[in-house]
Order: C-alpha cells, then sequence, then structure tokens
C-alpha cells in the first residue's frame, strides 16, 4: 500500500512539473507553491549590524563584502508559509536577496498581492520600506549590488509602487514629464499623452528613474494587487487597478555593445531592508499588448 502512495504521489508531482514546463495559457497558472520548487534563492551580502551570523564575513549589505549566493539563506529571509490554505511568501527583509524564477517568462500577464510587515533592517532601517519585482533578469546573479539580476525593476517602495527603476545595464522609453518644471532634481513622472524619454541604468536618478503616474497604494499592512502585463519589449505597471506606468522599448544598454531588445527572462522578489509578504503569485500569457487609449 505504502510504495502505491508512493507512486501516485510521485506521479502528480512529474505531472505538475510537466504541465509548468509547457507553455504559458491563457488561464492563471500559480507560482508559488509550498515547497518553492519553481524558484531558487540568492542571498546578497550581511551587512555589520547582524549579529546573528558570527564568523560569516559582513559589509555595508550592497556593494562592498562577500554574498552568502546561491540557496545559502542560514537566515531564512525567504520562506513559504500556509496561511488560511494557501502559500505566502514571507520576506524578512534582513539581507538583500532575491527570489527568482528557475524559468524564464515572455509575454505574460503577472498578477500579485503584496502587504507591508513591521521590520526593517540596514542599510535601509531609517529609510522607506522597499522591495521590488524585477523582470526579464538576465543571468548571472549579483549583477547589481552583489544580488540582484541585470532587469528593469516595477518599484514595490512606500509611496513609490509602480515607479521604475532600470538595474545594471538596460533601458526603456517611458512617455513622461517634469514634476516640477521649476526643479528638474525632482524628476519626471509617467505621463500617457507626454513624449517618450529614454531611461538608462547609467548617469543620474533622472535618467535611471521614472516616477509612477499617482499613489494608488494601500496602507502599511493592508494588501495591495500588483500587476505587470509585458509584451515584446513592452511593459505595463498596474497599482491596485490603476496603470501608474508603460515601457516602451525595453533593451539592454551595455558599454561597447550595441543594444539588443529585451523582451524575456527570469522574474526575481527583491528582499531589500523590509518585511513584506506576497501571495497569489499568478501568472498567464497575453497576446498583445494592452490598450490604454
Amino acid at each position: 500500500m505504502k510504495s502505491k502512495l508512493t507512486l501516485l504521489l510521485s506521479t502528480f508531482l512529474l505531472l505538475s512539473i510537466t504541465a509548468f514546463s509547457q507553455e504559458l495559457t491563457d488561464k492563471w497558472t500559480s507560482l508559488l507553491t509550498q515547497d518553492g520548487r519553481y524558484f531558487e534563492k540568492y542571498i546578497g551580502i550581511p551587512h555589520t549590524s547582524l549579529t546573528s551570523l558570527p564568523g560569516v564575513e559582513k559589509g555595508n549589505g550592497t556593494d562592498k563584502g562577500k554574498p552568502l549566493g546561491l540557496n545559502n539563506d542560514p537566515l531564512n529571509v525567504f520562506t513559504i508559509e500556509m496561511v488560511d490554505g494557501q502559500p505566502v511568501l514571507h520576506i524578512s527583509g534582513e539581507i538583500f536577496g532575491g527570489f527568482s524564477t528557475k524559468k524564464e517568462f515572455g509575454n505574460y500577464h503577472l498578477r500579485v498581492e503584496v502587504k507591508w510587515g513591521e521590520k526593517k533592517y540596514e542599510p535601509r532601517l531609517t529609510a522607506k520600506r522597499d522591495n521590488g519585482i524585477l523582470f526579464h533578469g538576465k543571468a548571472p546573479h549579483g549583477q547589481f549590488w552583489n544580488v540582484w539580476y541585470r532587469a528593469p525593476e516595477f518599484q514595490i517602495e512606500e509611496g513609490n509602487m509602480g515607479d521604475l527603476y532600470t538595474l545594471a545595464g538596460v533601458g526603456a522609453d517611458v512617455r513622461s514629464k517634469l514634476k516640477d518644471t521649476t526643479n528638474k532634481r525632482l524628476g519626471y513622472i509617467y505621463d500617457p499623452e507626454a513624449p517618450l524619454r529614454p531611461y538608462a541604468s547609467t548617469g543620474t536618478p533622472e535618467t535611471h528613474l521614472s516616477h509612477k503616474k499617482g499613489n494608488y497604494e494601500n496602507p502599511i499592512g493592508e494588501w495591495n494587487i500588483i500587476d505587470l502585463i509585458c509584451y515584446n519589449d513592452q511593459a505595463t505597471y498596474a497599482v491596485n487597478g490603476s496603470v501608474v506606468m508603460t515601457l516602451e522599448n525595453i533593451r539592454t544598454v551595455l558599454p561597447g555593445t550595441a543594444s539588443t531588445p529585451l523582451t524575456n527572462g527570469f522574474i526575481q522578489f527583491q528582499s531589500e531592508g523590509a518585511e513584506c509578504y506576497y501571495r497569489n503569485i499568478q501568472i498567464k500569457k497575453v497576446d498583445r499588448a494592452p490598450d490604454l487609449k
């Protein structure tokens, strides 16, 4: 009896993995499972303020020091907890890190729910709660601050959900205008009626960061619905049902090499100094970009 049960469980697991390895369909597929089988972890540099890792080399938490590396998560920065019968990704924020899909995706709609926890850590102990969803990520790990992929970012930050960041050699065009024409340092804001403006990971904040159209976040402790729709070299960001950003011409921007369109890649959830939770991480294919007119 035991051997038959083992065979049935093994067959079910194999079928689940096989189904997932096929192309996405127009039906939602859950990426988050209790055992986290579709993801891997990459843990960055522990900050010197951490006392719970004796004997481990520490640094400034970002670009100085040695990362812990692939699937080496001694403090359980990323854990999957079962809450009311469904898996929830708990990100402690204690060390910068990435929770990354093992598979690359293109032409998809990703929908997740996210909320903030209470705890914050160095090097962002006194800063806003921060996090992000990287997409079209390209290996290897550790290209930005010794931890994250080369990728565009859907910013998940307190007060700034839906901003665009470009990391480690990517660029995109965004229809955007100055937030304040008398103070260029305040940067640019997405406006679907504005002309296209190029952004890239090199240079000043005005050139690698575009701000979202408006603030549609819920209060801390409440769940937010995040939608990321990617089609070819375009991407649309939405927060709680409101479009806040659209990217066009997503591309690589690397010194000494020709720019190339960036149309697919890994999806990576960041740990960046703040406790947060994700649930209902779902994905399905799309056949065209959203019509925003």
